[in-house]
């Protein structure tokens, strides 16, 4: 079992609760810091948590203005939802994840950190209707799809990271949906996407999705059962934006607010995050802020300041202590 003897590091102290433990790493898994005293269960070849769900988790608590209760879709080992309930203590959340590979270490990640009694964790797929039917609500809803069309990309060393970069169980227009059908009102939906995107693709609606449908397909083009648009994206920067915002607008949500991700200064943006309301909770016409981008590292390497100051945020080491 690993303890916590390093709350301090170079004049930085490890803030947070700390977590009951008891649960150990099986063979080929490794228990790492998440956030404060809180660590995560992850494979050693498989999906691994990344800045995109850091991020997720931020921008999410950051800009939902009463969180109650949170659901996290397409769950992968519960980073982003654990990340939330962190900086949300008082909040209840529900998880929906269709691996059970992914939602076992999840599972003992909840336990880990003593969020027994805060999570309800679901294993399905969040395109069903009926996998959150009997839930209250939600105040928040996040979720970071996979970014790339299963002809757009190569499929990962270990089979559970696949789903998690692929879109083999729908795409983001199929987060949208769900998102839209289980909001409260005045409620937020928080994803991450891809900031470009190859692959000419089309929206469904809502109400034309259909799970089934695309559960005997798992890899058919959401294009291929669309009946809006059909334009050929073009690579490079914002593509991705673009299908992004399509999939709100055909499901009746509305863009808030948007941030494009820099990874290092001076490169285009690779990612981006959203947050989005449902149109019926806005007033109409509502013009979205598209802020500043948001920059990693500067063209010397260094961890840029506002970064330094999200990962504090998250109780992690700064990153550009001396």
């Amino acid at each position: 079992m690993q303890n916590d003897d390093d709350s301090q590091y170079r004049g930085w102290r490890r803030p947070g609760p700390v977590p009951p433990r008891g649960v150990a790493p099986d063979a080929g898994e490794s228990l790492d810091y998440l956030c404060g005293y809180f660590r995560i269960f992850q494979y050693e070849k498989g999906h691994r948590y990344s800045t995109d769900d850091v991020l997720t988790a931020w921008y999410a608590t950051q800009w939902t203005p009463r969180v109650d209760r949170a659901a996290d879709l397409g769950s992968g080992i519960g980073s982003v939802a654990i990340l939330s309930a962190w900086r949300l203590p008082g909040a209840q959340f529900c998880t929906v994840e269709a691996q059970d590979m992914s939602l076992r270490l999840a599972r003992k990640s909840i336990r880990y950190n003593g969020l027994d009694a805060r999570f309800t964790t679901y294993l399905g797929d969040l395109r069903d209707e009926t996998i959150l039917a009997s839930e209250a609500p939600f105040d928040l809803v996040t979720g970071s799809p996979p970014y790339w069309p299963a002809s757009d990309a190569t499929g990962a060393a270990h089979p559970q990271a696949v789903p998690a970069r692929i879109e083999v169980r729908g795409t983001v227009a199929d987060y949208a949906a769900a998102a839209s059908r289980i909001l409260a009102p005045g409620g937020t939906f928080v994803f991450v996407f891809a900031n470009k995107r190859n692959q000419r693709k089309g929206v469904r609606s809502k109400v034309e999705s259909d799970p089934l449908l695309l559960a005997t397909s798992p890899t058919s083009d959401v294009g291929s059962l669309s009946t809006l648009d059909l334009t050929p994206r073009q690579p490079g920067e914002n593509a991705g934006v673009a299908f992004a915002e399509e999939a709100l607008r055909a499901n009746g949500l509305v863009l808030l607010r948007r941030r494009d991700v820099i990874f290092k200064e001076g490169e285009p943006p690779m990612i981006s995050l959203f947050a989005a309301m449902r149109a019926a909770d806005l007033p109409p016409n509502r013009e979205a802020w598209i802020e500043p981008p948001l920059i990693i590292r500067t063209r010397t390497g260094a961890v840029h300041p506002e970064y330094a100051a999200i990962r504090i945020s998250f109780g992690f080491p700064p990153g550009d202590v001396g």
